[in-house]
C-alpha cells in the first residue's frame, strides 16, 4: 500500500489520514467529507467508484493563480455516466489576463456571473465523497485544491487521487525500454492528454475544456487498465 508524506518525520497511509482530518476538521462540510474516507487500498480498481476531474487555472501556481472550471465525471471500468457529470464556471479572485482566457477560453463575462469555488464547496464535496479521484497530472488538481480551501475555509483539502499521466510515465518515460531508447538519442514519448490517448487509439477531444478533459481522461484510464493492467489490480497499488 502506498503511502504519502506528511512532514519529515512521519507517514501515513490514505485511510488513516482521512480519517485523522475527520477528528480535527472545523468545516462541517470537510468534516463529512473526510468521514466519507476512500476505498480500501486492497479493493481492486474494477470495482471502485471512479470520478475523473479536471479544472482550468489561470497559471500554473496554486499560491499566486486560481481556478476557473471544475468538470467532473463518474466512471468506472466499464462505464462512463456523463448524464452524471458537473461542470461550474469559477469566479477567481484575481482578474483574468488575456493569455489565461486564449489557454481556457473562458471569458471576463462567463466568470462576472459565475461563483466564487465557496458557494458551490457543498456540491463539489459530496461529488467527490467517498470516491477515487482521477486525473491527468494531479499535482496540479491536488496543489490548486488544496490552496483554493485554504485561503476559504482555513483548512486544506488533499485525499488520494489516481494519475493517468503518472502510469503513461511509469510504461513510456521510466521503464527500461523507454531508458534504453533514450540512451540510443530516441525522442521521448510525449505524456500529454491527447498524446497518451492516441497511443490506444482513443478520439481527439477538444482541449483546455474541464468537463471534455475529465471525460478524456476517464476514457484513458479505462484503456491503461485494460492494456497493462488488471481490472484486479489494487487501488493502493496505482493511488497517489
Amino acid at each position: 500500500m502506498l503511502s504519502f508524506r506528511l512532514d519529515n518525520s512521519q507517514q501515513r497511509s490514505w485511510p488513516d489520514y482521512l480519517a485523522e482530518r475527520a477528528a480535527v476538521a472545523h468545516d462541517p462540510r470537510l468534516q463529512r467529507f473526510f468521514s466519507t474516507g476512500c476505498p480500501a487500498p486492497d479493493t481492486p480498481i474494477g470495482e471502485a467508484p471512479l470520478l475523473a476531474l479536471d479544472m482550468e487555472t489561470t497559471g500554473l501556481d496554486a499560491n499566486r493563480h486560481a481556478i476557473v472550471s471544475i468538470g467532473l465525471v463518474p466512471f468506472t471500468l466499464q462505464r462512463i455516466t456523463p448524464g452524471a457529470s458537473r461542470y461550474w464556471v469559477l469566479k477567481p479572485p484575481r482578474p483574468l489576463t488575456e493569455s489565461s482566457i486564449a489557454y481556457h477560453h473562458i471569458t471576463h463575462s462567463e466568470i462576472d456571473r459565475a461563483p466564487d469555488l465557496s458557494d458551490i464547496a457543498e456540491e463539489l464535496l459530496e461529488a467527490m465523497a467517498g470516491r477515487l479521484i482521477v486525473a491527468h497530472y494531479y499535482r496540479l488538481e491536488r496543489s490548486f485544491l488544496d490552496s483554493a480551501f485554504e485561503a476559504r475555509l482555513g483548512e486544506g483539502l488533499r485525499f488520494p487521487m489516481l494519475d493517468t499521466m503518472v502510469l503513461e510515465a511509469k510504461r513510456y518515460r521510466h521503464s527500461w525500454r523507454a531508458r534504453l531508447a533514450s540512451w540510443v538519442g530516441k525522442p521521448q514519448a510525449s505524456i500529454r492528454l491527447q498524446d497518451s490517448r492516441d497511443r490506444y487509439g482513443l478520439p481527439a477531444y477538444t482541449s483546455h475544456h474541464a468537463l471534455t478533459d475529465a471525460l478524456a481522461t476517464a476514457e484513458l484510464l479505462q484503456a491503461q487498465i485494460a492494456y497493462h493492467h488488471s481490472p484486479q489490480t489494487p487501488i493502493g497499488s496505482l493511488w497517489v
